[in-house]
């Protein structure tokens, strides 16, 4: 599987990787974006600013990058990048399927994508992605599982999806809402022939939603690799939004709030890969710091209180505007 390269990393910063989500579209939910991005959000730009995002990373020892259908021109921007560096083959690519990107580069359109997990927009988005990235990606995820989502009863589907995988292609899914541990726990349940289908599954974890944690730790011992999306709950752990007590450890430790928010996940021992979901290169260098950021037990039990109910976690960040 792809993500045993990252295992022989020697980097500190081998466990983390970038997420195009906030820079391959011009609308995102994610707090901040008019100061990160400016007014200028042309395709150029935004291409522009996610190979210099790329460059940045690659060069600071991250190696595994993050895309999706749904993330406007993600995979265009990856692809770009990678066909201009041929001879980068320690890199893992993950994309995902299940969301169309609706909002046709605007920032204020009134649907920015739209799910949907039946087989003919596996097979729609599977061809669009192929046609980008074609052996380059190594992880395809079906997009925002939750446990009453058809992919995790479409027998259909799972076939479809196991013919992917005989042919090398790692299989997995990602989750959202509230519900996000019986999501896990109903895909784990997943089999094909008597075999598993997923491999991995990338899930929202950080310091006010941490719901998800014993799924996820059962996820890692049934042998699936953990990537950790959203570890900054979309921008409210970083700097100005951050809560008093996140600001004040921040401030004992000398490094940035996002630092000390990502470190806080990395510390999970079912972590496999924590995602940057980076929108500049000083954001990426900040949250890069996260790998030296040494908590005592103190901080970490004053981190804990920062914990809210899932569903009330959910509703605040269906209520973040697309900026």
């Amino acid at each position: 599987m792809p993500f045993a390269r990252l295992a022989h990393a020697t980097t500190p910063t081998c466990h983390i990787g970038l997420g195009l989500a906030a820079v391959g579209r011009p609308g995102y939910i994610n707090l901040g974006r008019d100061e990160d991005l400016g007014d200028d959000r042309s395709v150029e730009t935004l291409r522009t600013r996610t190979h210099e995002l790329l460059d940045a990373a690659y060069a600071q020892g991250v190696r595994y990058f993050d895309a999706a259908r749904s993330y406007g021109r993600s995979e265009e921007f990856l692809a770009d990048w990678l066909n201009t560096r041929p001879g980068l083959d320690d890199i893992v690519v993950g994309s995902k399927w299940g969301y169309t990107y609706t909002a046709d580069w605007s920032t204020d359109a009134e649907t920015h994508e739209v799910k949907d997990h039946t087989l003919a927009t596996y097979e729609r988005q599977r061809a669009e992605s192929d046609a980008l990235l074609g052996d380059r990606l190594d992880l395809y995820q079906i997009h925002s599982v939750t446990p009453d989502s058809p992919a995790l009863t479409d027998k259909e589907l799972h076939a479809k999806l196991a013919e992917a995988a005989a042919q090398g292609l790692t299989i997995g899914f990602s989750t959202s809402g509230p519900a996000q541990a019986d999501a896990i726990r109903a895909a784990l349940a997943v089999t094909v022939d008597g075999e598993p289908l997923f491999r991995t599954v990338q899930s929202t974890y950080n310091a006010l939603e941490t719901s998800a944690a014993p799924a996820l730790a059962e996820a890692h011992d049934a042998g699936l690799t953990v990537i950790v999306k959203e570890a900054m709950a979309n921008g409210r752990l970083a700097g100005p939004h951050a809560p008093d007590v996140l600001k004040g450890i921040a401030e004992e430790t000398g490094l940035g709030c996002d630092a000390v928010a990502l470190a806080v996940v990395l510390r999970q021992p079912w972590a496999g890969v924590v995602l940057s979901g980076a929108a500049t290169t000083n954001q990426l260098a900040s949250n890069l710091h996260a790998a030296v950021v040494d908590l005592d037990d103190d901080q970490l039990t004053r981190l804990t209180t920062l914990a809210e109910e899932p569903q009330a976690y959910w509703e605040r960040r269906g209520q973040l505007p697309w900026h």
